[in-house]
């Protein structure tokens, strides 16, 4: 009977073309679909440090336990010290992964009768954490806009009172779009309020800022911070996430937290190679990696030729291109690998109806002659088919409030906007 429901309902996302299947990525294209940014998962230099390290090493590699039983270690909580000192926070701590990081966050630090206000392009683990939250009001203010945020933050206090805290949650860098949060606008509105400022950087890490710190430190904001999310899965090559902020939340996630609490802690293997990435990030190679990262970005953004509603306008790594309707954009995508460059297509309700895309991340390892082929094959598949213009209108005739209401019958899809890869 169970069975027969679950093909009943796998059969009618099959039959829209939406579902999801496990794919190993070849090693024989050209990797344009990742978010290692730095490439340093095929850096020669951080694989001799890891290697080296890891070998020198004479305890157990595996993690024997949750943090809070077995698994933490001398080298977890060193590992704390040094990110929090490096990202200039006055504390860190290291999840698993950047998901159980803002679900454990969310759903224990707001506490009840508080208000949690969020960007309606937020992370989908953001959005899980909310749901066990025992905030008062849960509420969205459109993408990246300062005056929206604060009508609705007078509107938030209205509702929970004065005394009440509000916690706004953003991205420094949307991993959709590839656009950047206006943090100082955001810090200077929430400064009549009672409001604390949680900034998930998960695609700024070891990206921007001063040897990778990230966007935060990039504008010295530090102090008008409350918390910060860094992953180490993306430009970092490794898997974890650290949440950084004051000393009490520190110890106030560790009491709290379930994801901390009854998740077996990462092995020794994993804090090896986020301690080696640091090190690599940090340095003379990793000022490199980023240098040409940026010449990268400017080569494709420069070759490209399409029309501004249909070329996302990011100066980032994430490059976007809308190609309105699910099977556009696989058929685009598919083109595209066939030609031996790996893009994927991020379909609704990833994103939002009418705008399907190709997510584009260029990387630091990425040459300056594969950047010119994927223009060129995708310049070219928009002229063979003759549908510039039809994407045009399709484009055009879709607007944010039709797609972002929060509704009651829209709700559950912002749940899963922008989910993560």
């Amino acid at each position: 009977m169970l069975l027969d429901q679950l093909k009943a309902v796998l059969e009618i996302r099959i039959n829209r073309n939406l579902d999801r299947k496990l794919v190993v990525a070849s090693s024989d294209i050209a990797d344009f679909s990742s978010n290692d940014f730095l490439g340093l998962s095929r850096n020669s230099s951080f694989h001799k440090r890891y290697i080296d390290q890891l070998s020198k090493f004479p305890r157990p590699l595996g993690s024997t336990g949750s943090r809070l039983l077995d698994g933490n270690s001398d080298f977890a909580e060193t590992l704390d010290t040094f990110l929090a000192q490096f990202h200039k926070a006055e504390s860190a701590l290291t999840f698993t992964s950047g998901f159980d990081a803002n679900v454990g966050f969310f759903s224990c630090v707001p506490q009840p009768g508080d208000a949690i206000i969020f960007d309606e392009f937020i992370h989908a683990s953001v959005h899980d954490g909310l749901k066990f939250s025992r905030a008062a009001v849960v509420t969205r203010f459109k993408h990246n806009d300062v005056e929206h945020l604060k009508e609705t933050l007078i509107k938030t206090v209205e509702k929970v009172g004065p005394e009440k805290n509000i916690l706004v949650a953003v991205e420094s860098l949307y991993s959709m779009d590839g656009d950047f949060a206006p943090l100082r606008e955001i810090v200077e509105v929430l400064k009549p309020y009672n409001a604390y400022l949680f900034v998930d950087e998960a695609h700024a890490t070891g990206v921007y800022g001063d040897q990778g710190r990230g966007i935060v430190c990039e504008l010295g904001l530090e102090r008008q911070v409350f918390a910060r999310l860094h992953t180490f899965g993306k430009a970092l090559g490794c898997n974890g996430a650290a949440i950084l902020g004051p000393i009490v939340l520190r110890s106030y996630l560790i009491n709290y937290a379930r994801p901390l609490i009854f998740s077996t802690f990462l092995p020794y293997s994993s804090l090896l190679a986020i301690k080696c990435s640091y090190e690599i990030v940090s340095g003379e190679i990793g000022d490199q990696l980023r240098k040409n990262l940026q010449k990268l970005i400017l080569k494709f953004r420069s070759s490209i030729n399409l029309p501004s509603n249909v070329l996302l306008p990011s100066t980032s790594a994430i490059q976007g291109i809308i190609v309105p309707g699910n099977e556009n954009a696989v058929k685009l995508s598919r083109v595209i690998q066939k030609a031996g460059y790996n893009v994927k297509p991020i379909r609704s309700p990833t994103v939002p109806l009418g705008k399907e895309r190709l997510r584009i991340c260029i990387h630091a390892d990425n040459t300056e002659e594969e950047i010119q082929g994927l223009v060129n094959e995708i310049e070219n598949y928009f002229k063979n088919n003759g549908n510039i213009t039809s994407y045009k209108e399709n484009v055009k005739n879709v607007t944010n409030d039709d797609n972002n209401s929060l509704s009651k019958k829209s709700t559950k899809h912002i749940f899963r906007h922008n989910s993560k890869l």
